[in-house]
Parts: C-alpha cells; structure tokens; sequence
C-alpha cells in the first residue's frame, strides 16, 4: 500500500495527500451484571486531498486498487477545481519537511495477542465486583473499548509514513442509592500502547475500589453553599480545563471564528507559573491517549508551548491556518477515518509541573476547598467561559482536608482562573484518556497536569 500511494502522487501533478487508513474496533460491556454489548468493527479506506487553483477538494473510497486510488484523487482535483472560483482567499499550505519511514505503537504486549473471551471475562468480572462491593451500590456499569489503527500518508512532496497505533480504554461506574437518592461514583483509564500498559496505569481493580467509595461517600456528605473560593485541583480537573476551557480556544479555526484568543498573542493570560503546553510526542510517563507520531497531513508532532509563564505564545495549527499566520505547522491536523479531512485538534494537553510539593499547596489555607475529577458534566465556550461537575470535593479548613461535601460545581472564565494560580505542584499526571473529543469528528485526545492552587467560583446548594 505504501507505494501504491507513493506512486500515484508522485507523478500526479500539483500538491496531493493519500491517506489509507484501516481500523479495527471492539466494544464490550456489561451493566448489573447482564451483558448489554459485544460488537466490533473493521473499515479499510483511502482519502485524497487535491489542492488546485487555490481550492483543496476531497474524495475518500474504500476501492484499494490502483484504479480506485486513481478515480479518487481525479474527483479530489476536480472538486477542487470546481469549488476555486468561489473562494474568497485561496487556500495556501505552510511548507512542512517531508517525512519517511515505520512509527510502531509503544508496547510490549499487543491488544490482538490477548483473545476476546479473555476481555469479555475482564468486564464481567468488574461488574460483578462493583455489584458485590456494598448493599448499598444500586447500579453498575463496565465499558471497554480499544481501536488499532495503521495509517499510511503520502503526499507529493516525499513523505511517505506509516503509522501504527492501539489505544484501549476502560470505565467503571457505581451507582449507591439511600432514602431515595442515588449518587455515581466513576474511574476511568485509557492509554496509548496495549493490555499492559492499560492495566499498568491503573488497575482494574483499583478502578472497582475507587469508583464505589466515591458513590458511597457522598450518601452522606452535606452539600456546601458555593462562591468564590480558594481551591486546590487535582490533575484530572487541570486537564479537564486545560483541554475543554483553554485548549479549544487556541485551535487556530475556532480562533479565526472570532475566539477570545484572536487578538492576546503576547499577552498576559495566566499566572507567570503556568506554562501549557499540547505535544503529540511521547513525554512524562508516556503512554497519554493523544500520541501523535505524525499527523494526518504528514506532518511530525511536536510541543507547542501555548502559554510560556502566563504569555500566549502560540496557537494550534494545520498547514492551511499556518499559512495564514506565517508560522510552521505544529502537526495538530487529525481524521477520524480515512473518509474525514483533517482539521485541526489537541492532542495531549497540560499544564508543565511546578515546584511546590503538593502537600505544601494546602498550607494557607483557612477555608477553601480541594476538588478531584471532572463528573461528566459541564461544558465550555471559544470565550473561555466554563462549568463543570466535580466528582469529589473536600473542605479545607486551617489548612487540612477534611470532610467531603456533594453536589459541587465549578464555573468562570479559564483564563481568569489561570491568572489566580499562586502555586503549582511539583507532581504530574495524565487523567483524561478514556475519553472523546467531538469537534465534528471524534478524537482520542488526552490531558493533564499537576495539582495548582487557584479561586474560582463553587456552585452548591442556597443554604
């Protein structure tokens, strides 16, 4: 297939990127202990972009000849042909250095080495622990999931790679119920690599364990009244606001879309003590879901410094909207499929660590409050504008943890929030890998962080 691609762009005249593309799917889970679903899936496919004229057209088909290729990229350049002279800026790409050769997923124990009835065995047997862990636990829910992926990318300039990828995942939800209230309690886990590397994150049974005592705390936990409050994240809500409040508002689409990032390149927007970051390389820990060897345009990952010491540095880009900001590319281009076009995308995104020990971040505090995980619900806007469900809180009194309250949001602008960061730990973590990004297309993206002390507005209970 790799020359196959090459061959046919090479003498195809003007600019052209192939991209073949096969996946394979799995998806089990169990719920109260009945099995609800077992499917998986395999597609195979190839998508052309053809620039012309100032225009990119694009054709996908799932004919792997070289006849199909053929008839692929004639309808690539004729779309673009077609669609040119109603453009009202004719679309330049960035030059971007030509990259070749094998990029294997980092793992020492394969997905496909491990056989269905195994993984089928794995989920009923967390369901059932999760059901037997209390009397007072009223619902569970296991969900694995993993994709393997090869892609091949070549494009007229002389890149030609290939890229292998696995990236499994695993949910574990309880349900505690009394005196007609219910509350969840969620752990999740997903990597970049294969079954070693899943259940070297976090193990599953860890998973069960955790995911119960949080449903069953918060039974009895009071809820709290809200307000501006001084607070202490962990690094699964770091990443959460890094990736859902920060990072859509520096994807270089959103910001031609009139984000309120557009015009603060070189200015202040956070705390000097934070620096953020979006790299699709492999770093601290490795194994983070947003592993991005090279993009879908060809182009090689790399750490895009977004925010140095509290200054907007950069934005996230593709060849196109680098073209446009005269900058070189940040290899932040990613489809879906093999019959999506790239657009522009996080990978894994992070706030670098500090150096307080994070025992110390709690030091001061008289009254605050110390929040541990996104909850599955919130949402966040291109002004930066948020609100997100927290999993677990705790006072914070005179300094110390201690009981835990319920029901507790978080809202503001993200970069106000980042401006208030007066401490940022010297630990580090990725905790946002078992989910999925949508933006139009759904993406593995990871994100993450050290714990930072910061003030944001608590949303509870009118007391």
């Amino acid at each position: 297939m790799e020359k196959l691609l090459e061959d046919v762009v090479r003498v195809a005249g003007g600019w052209i990127e192939a991209r073949y593309q096969e996946r394979r799917s799995l998806l089990l889970s169990s719920r109260n202990g009945h099995f609800e679903q077992c499917s998986s899936g395999r597609t195979r496919g190839i998508g052309v972009r053809a620039l012309s004229g100032g225009a990119l057209g694009f054709s996908s088909t799932t004919d792997l000849s070289e006849k199909g290729l053929r008839q692929a990229l004639a309808s690539a350049q004729m779309l673009a042909a077609a669609t040119r002279e109603g453009k009202s800026h004719p679309v330049k790409l960035a030059p971007a250095r030509p990259v070749r050769g094998t990029f294997p997923v980092d793992t020492v124990d394969r997905l496909d080495a491990h056989p269905l009835e195994e993984k089928i065995a794995l989920v009923s047997r967390l369901d059932e622990q999760v059901r037997r862990a209390s009397p007072k636990i009223v619902s569970s829910s296991v969900i694995y999931a993993e994709t393997i992926d090869e892609r091949i990318v070549a494009t007229s300039e002389g890149t030609v790679v290939r890229v292998l990828d696995s990236k499994p995942s695993l949910r574990v939800l309880a349900v505690a119920g009394s005196a007609g209230e219910q509350f969840v309690g969620l752990q999740t886990v997903g990597v970049t690599g294969g079954w070693a590397e899943l259940h070297a994150r976090r193990h599953p049974d860890e998973l069960v364990v955790e995911a119960v005592r949080i449903a069953i705390a918060q039974l009895a936990a009071p809820h709290t009244a809200g307000g501006l409050a001084t607070v202490v994240l962990d690094p699964d809500l770091v990443g959460t606001l890094c990736h859902e409040a920060i990072g859509h508002t520096v994807e270089a689409d959103i910001v031609l879309g009139g984000a309120v990032t557009a015009d603060k390149i070189g200015h202040r927007v956070a705390s000097e003590l934070v620096t953020l970051c979006d790299s699709g390389l492999p770093l601290r820990g490795g194994h983070a879901v947003g592993l991005l060897p090279v993009d879908d345009e060809g182009v090689e990952a790399g750490r895009t410094v977004l925010v140095e010491r509290g200054i907007l540095r950069s934005y996230l880009h593709n060849r196109e909207s680098a073209a446009h900001y005269g900058v070189t590319p940040t290899g932040n281009a990613r489809a879906y499929q093999y019959s999506d076009e790239p657009i522009i995308r996080m990978t894994n995104t992070y706030i670098e660590p500090g150096e307080t020990p994070v025992a110390d971040l709690f030091e001061g505090i008289d009254d605050g409050y110390y929040l541990r995980g996104f909850a599955m619900s919130g949402q966040a806007d291109s002004n930066a504008e948020f609100m997100f469900g927290v999993r677990e809180a705790f006072r914070i009194k005179r300094g110390r943890v201690g009981s835990m309250v319920r029901g507790v949001t978080i809202s503001g602008n993200a970069f106000d929030v980042l401006l208030s960061v007066d401490a940022v730990g010297d630990d580090f973590s990725w905790e946002n890998g078992a989910g999925i990004c949508g933006k139009g297309q759904p993406a593995k993206v990871d994100a993450g962080g050290p714990h930072i002390r910061c003030r944001l507005t608590l949303g509870g209970r009118q007391l």
